[in-house]
């Protein structure tokens, strides 16, 4: 399906994608440092800029034809963290290297609809990371409401009502 409303993917300047998501951060400079070595991806070159206070107010990596933005929270600014999904080679691999530069797993690789093998991550800016990895011939498996593991969700609602904010806090 195409729409008139957003440029035709062939159109987006140095073969970018159409949505690129944008984040903000405490400490952006480790954060861009985080996804480079998790995903092993450079940061985007001439991209990086800094403000007179060493604060980035932007810096980006492609991930994929994706551009993963990023910016210091600034005074008065919220942190913005996101979720995302990312299809990678190796889910395990990847949880690994997150793991080793201090993100907590959420949900163990775990076989999903659609011959899809899943894992979460949680960062220490709080961005939830979907890892999505193909797994061919994989059998789906049965849902919690047919006897199956309810894994897939119970992680998920546990780990977004831990990040709650909460009256009073």
């Amino acid at each position: 399906m195409t729409t008139q409303l957003l440029l035709a993917q062939e159109s987006v300047p140095a073969g970018g994608a159409v949505l690129n998501p944008f984040v903000i951060v405490d400490d952006a400079a480790a954060f861009v440092c985080f996804v480079s070595e998790v995903f092993g991806v450079p940061e985007t070159a001439g991209a990086r800029t800094p403000m007179p206070n060493g604060k980035l107010i932007h810096a980006q990596l492609r991930l994929g034809t994706v551009d993963l933005m990023v910016a210091d929270r600034l005074d008065g600014w919220p942190a913005r963290p996101i979720l995302l999904q990312v299809w990678v080679s190796d889910v395990a691999a990847v949880l690994r290297r997150a793991v080793d530069r201090g993100a907590t797993t959420i949900t163990q690789p775990t076989p999903f609809y659609g011959e899809i093998t899943l894992a979460r991550m949680l960062d220490r800016w709080q961005n939830l990371w979907w890892l999505w990895m193909p797994a061919p011939g994989q059998a789906d498996p049965a849902p919690a409401w047919k006897g199956g593991s309810s894994v897939v969700f119970s992680t998920l609602d546990k780990a977004l009502k831990s990040l709650a904010v909460r009256p009073g806090q």
